[in-house]
């Protein structure tokens, strides 16, 4: 059987920049251990599988598609970059003549829209609760050695905790810093982390960035993910509440990086925009 798959760098618009996911386009079902086989085949941090929803669907015409993600390890509830990904090869490379794509997923329907040159996920909206730092003080340590941290919050929708550096720190010292990620499974010792967010306030006066971040998740395998649309589902409803702004520019400062527009609604979801470059096209033989 051949499968179209192809490489998609998501939240930028150049090539080798951003975060890449393997996007397949299943014609048929597919065997449910060939996702996971195909996954680690490819060993990028996400593999994305659209799927007809019904006979007759069609990937040029109809607008509702399941879609399915993957890391090298394990299937995964949610992921933002992979979803732009698999919008793009709808968009861009199929020609989809719908103006919102809807995907139905393990997180629920999730749409995609063109905008200009941009795609716009909605996504939800996951808040981050107050958390007691003597529970995970371990796992900071670890993290950002004898840094000083202002704020440590809790996702339990999404496991993440967002650990927030003090406002003295600059953009290039959260990009500078030396993170071991593997030592992240051994100082962890609550269960409940399954990805750690570093965040730092921006400078947003005029045109910059509201705040920057990076995102790790050893947890699931990846241990350091260059663009997160998911840590973003937890970083707007944070730093919107923080910065009193429902509109906010964030940068992930990954060794590739990437850019994300954000709007938070007023309805529990999140509008998170990026670009894509196609970096790969072929066929699967499986």
């Amino acid at each position: 059987m051949q499968i179209p798959i192809f490489t998609v760098d998501a939240f930028t618009n150049r090539p080798f920049a951003g975060n890449p996911a393997a996007v397949c386009l299943l014609e048929n079902d597919l065997d449910e251990d060939l996702h996971q086989k195909i996954a680690t085949e490819m060993n990028l941090s996400e593999t994305a599988f659209i799927r007809k929803l019904k006979p007759g669907d069609d990937f040029t015409k109809s607008s509702c598609f399941g879609l399915r993600w993957f890391t090298p390890a394990n299937e995964v509830p949610l992921c933002g970059h992979a979803t732009l990904a698999s919008a793009a090869v709808l968009f861009h490379v199929q020609k989809n003549i719908n103006s919102v794509l809807t995907f139905v997923t393990l997180s629920g329907e999730l749409k995609a829209r063109q905008v200009k040159d941009h795609i716009v996920l909605d996504l939800p909206l996951y808040k981050a609760y107050p958390q007691e730092l003597k529970e995970v003080e371990e796992l900071i340590k670890a993290a950002v050695g004898d840094m000083t941290v202002q704020d440590v919050r809790y996702s339990p929708d999404t496991k993440k905790l967002l650990v927030r550096l003090s406002d003295t720190y600059e953009r290039s010292v959260l990009e500078q810093m030396k993170v071991s990620a593997q030592h992240f499974l051994s100082a962890e010792k609550t269960g409940k982390v399954k990805g750690l967010i570093l965040t730092v306030k921006g400078n947003s006066s005029g045109k910059g960035h509201d705040f920057y971040s990076r995102y790790f998740a050893p947890w699931y395998g990846v241990l350091e993910d260059p663009v997160t649309g998911s840590a973003h589902a937890v970083l707007s409803s944070y730093w919107s509440e923080q910065l009193g702004k429902t509109e906010m520019l964030a940068f992930q400062c990954s060794r590739r990086g990437g850019e994300l527009k954000i709007s938070v609604r007023n309805d529990g979801r999140v509008d998170v925009a990026g670009q894509t470059a196609v970096v790969l096209k072929g066929n699967l033989t499986v």
